[in-house]
């Protein structure tokens, strides 16, 4: 310690601040590094050697972290991106589709980040096993949909889970239920990365295990770590042999997420040196997207632009509808032979998300992630399609479950399609008070799903339940009171209401 006081001093000595701080970023490494070591001698060969590839990623990660000085957008560079580079999805879709679709579909490989747990929603292990209609689970719908393309098409498009070390073990069992459906499945596992304390800056776990108190000592870093852990995983180089070239990637809770055949022709037909490498799916922005990331021109490239990259000062502009008119749903088409290129290459440069936690006992600690489609200006020629609103479909909570359930959606071979009968495309705005968050509450308080055919936008708060056949439409407000409780009677049509504590009922 003493010699690194005395370097210290020196740098100091030298006039150099710059210098300083270079010494103290090697000397927190370093520290880090002996730190993982430690963590690694605490297991097994065969977990230490998977720990061992996980930590060359953080290693890598933390260098960046200790390397970051400032916003990493400067915000007068910020141009719109243009005319050409995002392409509105009616221009794709009117080139029609050719006879050999069959050869399209067998290039592509649809991945579904699956590493969430339903805890938001009151319910324990993986979120992708929670029944949303029908009985059928996020994972069922998404084994439907793939199975009807490979009938319809006569095809052989596998699905790949993206699990994290908190879903892996959940959904392989239940994986076994689909043996006799015509899908492949495969899986592989994101990164393990050690939460770091945000004051020493060090990991706070003390050996690899995952049990009692140290299992708060580790994350999943991020869907941007799809592309580390899939070429990891041996699986990339896999499905390259098999003639596959692209994948399609989105959030296992988007029931919008469905296979676009325009899309993915609009991919494969390009000339070999204008290639496609990625594709991001945006849709038009409204009040309720005001923090989803949007697409900009920077240095000359397509770039993804988060609420957390924003400095301060600008955050309303970047809320603003009128000049960030779109955002980022997620859907992303990549190309498999470029993100081969690009790890081998150690190209994948994606900001680093510093996303700050507080441990059960009250640890401060932080946790370095990235996200998936900041890589967007990494590859070659890449792309905004901007489509349809339905193609965004997120279930994260109660409130969204809702509009799934309902009569608003009708669901075939695993894809939900809004109504014929709903005479406008957008829908309703559902905000469910807290009594509705966890599945299982919000599931007693209604006897059947109510009819929301003709919603316009409905509030719910306190404590209401809801008897068979309801009607709602227009704008409905229900608000029970501190203690009170409203039962809305079976049969009941409410439009344009708002029932308050005592059950009074008043036109809005």
């Amino acid at each position: 310690m003493a010699v690194y006081v005395e370097g210290l001093s020196k740098a100091l000595a030298g006039g150099g601040m710059a210098q300083f701080q270079e010494m103290m970023r090697q000397q927190l490494e370093s520290l880090m590094h002996a730190e993982l070591e430690k963590l690694l001698d605490t297991s097994s060969s065969a977990e230490k050697e998977v720990s061992r590839k996980d930590f060359e990623g953080f290693k890598n990660l933390f260098h960046r972290f200790l390397q970051v000085k400032g916003p990493s957008v400067e915000w007068i560079k910020i141009q719109r991106p243009p005319e050409y580079s995002i392409q509105p999805y009616d221009r794709i879709a009117a080139r029609g589709l050719p006879d050999n679709v069959a050869d399209s579909l067998n290039k592509l490989v649809v991945v579904k980040l699956n590493g969430g747990l339903g805890t938001s929603m009151g319910c324990k292990g993986p979120k992708s096993l929670i029944s949303v209609r029908n009985e059928n689970t996020f994972l069922d719908l998404t084994v439907q949909q793939i199975e009807h393309l490979n009938k319809t098409y006569n095809t052989d498009v596998p699905l790949v889970l993206m699990n994290s070390f908190n879903t892996d073990e959940d959904t392989k069992k239940i994986l076994q239920k689909y043996t006799h459906h015509r899908v492949k499945i495969h899986t592989f596992n994101q990164s393990r990365y050690p939460r770091i304390n945000k004051e020493s800056l060090l990991p706070v776990s003390t050996n690899l295990t995952m049990n009692g108190q140290n299992a708060e000592g580790w994350y999943p870093p991020g869907h941007g770590d799809i592309y580390a852990s899939f070429y990891n995983s041996g699986l990339l180089d896999q499905l390259i042999a098999q003639g596959k070239e692209y994948i399609f990637v989105s959030n296992i809770d988007n029931l919008g997420a469905t296979v676009d055949l325009h899309i993915l022709q609009h991919l494969v037909q390009q000339p070999n040196g204008k290639r496609c490498e990625f594709i991001m799916e945006v849709t038009d922005k409204t009040r309720a997207d005001v923090k989803g990331g949007t697409l900009i021109q920077y240095d000359g490239k397509l770039r993804l632009l988060e609420i957390a990259q924003v400095p301060k000062a600008h955050v309303d502009e970047f809320k603003s509808v009128s000049k960030f008119k779109i955002f980022n749903t997620n859907n992303l088409w990549i190309s498999l032979a470029a993100i081969k290129r690009l790890q081998e290459q150690k190209a994948m440069d994606m900001e680093i998300i510093v996303n700050p936690k507080t441990l059960d006992g009250g640890q401060n600690v932080i946790q370095l992630e990235t996200a998936v489609g900041a890589a967007i200006k990494c590859f070659e020629n890449a792309l905004g399609i901007n489509v349809p609103r339905s193609r965004f479909l997120p279930v994260k909570t109660t409130s969204d479950l809702l509009l799934v359930m309902s009569n608003l959606y009708s669901l075939e071979a695993g894809c939900l399609t809004m109504s014929p009968k709903r005479e406008f495309p957008t829908t309703p705005h559902v905000k469910l008070g807290s009594s509705f968050t966890k599945v299982q509450e919000y599931l007693t308080r209604f006897e059947s799903i109510p009819d929301i055919l003709e919603l316009d936008h409905l509030t719910v708060s306190g404590d209401v339940t809801f008897g068979k056949n309801v009607s709602l439409k227009g704008t409905v407000i229900i608000i029970a009171n501190h203690g009170d409780r409203i039962d809305i009677p079976a049969g009941s049509m409410l439009e344009n209401k708002i029932v308050s504590g005592n059950l009074r009922i008043m036109d809005h």
